[in-house]
Parts: C-alpha cells; structure tokens; sequence
C-alpha cells in the first residue's frame, strides 16, 4: 500500500492548497485530487447536505485505492468526523483541517485568545469552539464568517496592495482585533493565499496558522508511523485531478493556489453516479 495515492477533497479548489503543501513536503507521493466544482460552495450548505456530498468524495476516492483521506476543506472538517467515515467503509488513515489546525492553535497560543476565520456554515457549526475547548478549556474563542473572502481569492485580488481585499479584511478581523486575539486559525483552505496580507492587517502582532500545513505535516507523520510513506525517493509523485464541472477554468485557478502549472491529468465526472 505505500506506493497507493494519498486522497485529497474538497468542495472546489481551496484544497488544492493541501496538494502544494503535500508535493512540498512529501514529494514522492502520488495524489488523487477530487474538488466539487459542480456543486460548490459548501459555506451555505445545510449539514446534512454536507455530509451526503463529502460521503460521496470519500466514495470516490475509495475507488482509486488511496492509502489516506484529506478533507482539505474547512466546512466539510467541522461536521464529518472519522465515525462517519469509518461507517461508509473506509478504512483508511483520514484527517480534516479543523483538528491539525486546532491542536497547532492551542500549542502556539501564548494567551489562549484564539480566533477563527472561515465560511459561514464553518462558524455556525461552533465545531471550531469544542474542538479548541477540549485541548485548553481555558482558553477562548472568537469567530467570525467571511463569505466574501472565497471570491476574492479565487478572483486573484490576494496581493498585499489589493486595497479591496484590505478594506475586506480589516472588516473581517477588526472585531477579533477588538478581543485580542493572540492566533488565529485561517479556518478556510482559501485563507493562506492572503496570509501576508492578514499579517499586515494584524500588524504581525498574531500567530497565524495555516491549517494545511498542520494536517500535511500530521498526515506524514501518520504514515511514517504505519510504514505507508512511499518508498521511490525520486520526488516524481503524479496527481490526478477530478473534478464535478467542466474543467475549463480549472488551470488558471488551480494555478493561483498551486503557485505552479497544475500538472496532472484533469478529469471530469458525473458526481450522481457515486452511490453512498
């Protein structure tokens, strides 16, 4: 099995944030890369509806054989947890972002004031709250939604002179500002993309943490644990790229989260054909 795929979904694209930091830090594995474009966004989507579309990810990604699951995605990690994975057959290693993330907060939190930026189902959800609660009870929480950062991203409006993404954030953060917030969880797999410019809206006075990295950096650890690190060292790992709409604007979007071309063969499929 060390040699099988490592699984990554998403709702869209954001996950593809997870793919760069795997290519990064574990450049021999190959991935199967599986982003709901048909059906995105998930951030206004009911729980229910949520968890009937990541099902269907994981399905999929079952399929190709892959040796651990990634839910890169922000909204789907606050409401699928290993249980319900494990109830629909899958026996493989998985993570969402939302664990990673939190165990990094709560370690790098000198003061215990933690905030939360993420899509408005994410926040409703408190998922965030309990999970940070049941490392550090002491510790506090703010949140706050911001469906209008997804668009800009994906619009490219992510340099750190973009004053509209500067004046979007500063309405975003001012009221974590107000709570002195000493982290904050970037609770989106779109959010890294303006971590500068979260940083300079912040002054550079909080510990930002990029949730893709913390469960990237876990995963390897997981798989090293369970001898399922590929074993070529040659750095040639292939991703596979599925998607649930027409791949037409694929490339230049995945490009921007990628910060390379998205090499890999780009497939699409019909996402109703998957029975869960």
């Amino acid at each position: 099995m060390s040699n099988n795929p490592i699984g990554v979904f998403d709702s869209g694209v954001g996950g593809l944030a997870a793919v760069r930091e795997l290519r990064k830090l574990l450049p021999d594995e190959n991935i199967v890369y599986f982003g709901d474009t048909g059906r995105n966004p998930y951030g206004t989507r009911s729980k229910n509806t949520i968890i009937k579309y990541a099902k269907q990810a994981v399905k999929f990604l079952m399929a190709h054989n892959v040796k651990a699951v990634i839910a890169a995605c922000g909204t789907v990690s606050t409401v699928l947890d290993e249980k319900i994975v494990r109830e629909i057959g899958c026996d493989a290693p998985y993570t969402g972002i939302l664990l990673p993330a939190t165990r990094t907060a709560c370690a790098m939190s000198a003061g215990g004031r933690i905030g939360v930026i993420a899509t408005t189902a994410a926040i409703r959800s408190g998922a965030y709250g309990r999970a940070v609660r049941a490392i550090s009870p002491s510790a506090k929480v703010f949140g706050n939604a911001c469906p209008l950062l997804v668009p800009l991203v994906e619009n490219g409006m992510i340099d750190i002179k973009n004053q509209i993404s500067r004046l979007t954030l500063q309405m975003y953060l001012e009221p974590l500002i107000k709570e002195e917030i000493d982290t904050l969880i970037l609770g989106c797999t779109h959010f890294p993309l303006l971590y500068d410019l979260i940083g300079d809206v912040l002054e550079y006075k909080v510990t930002l943490i990029d949730p893709c990295v913390s469960a990237v950096a876990e995963l390897k650890t997981g798989l090293a644990k369970r001898g399922l690190l590929n074993d070529s060292h040659d750095g040639g790992g292939k991703v596979e790229y599925f998607l649930t709409d027409s791949p037409e604007n694929f490339e230049s979007v995945a490009n921007l989260f990628l910060r390379d071309k998205a090499h890999g063969k780009i497939t699409h499929i019909d996402v109703e054909s998957i029975d869960i």
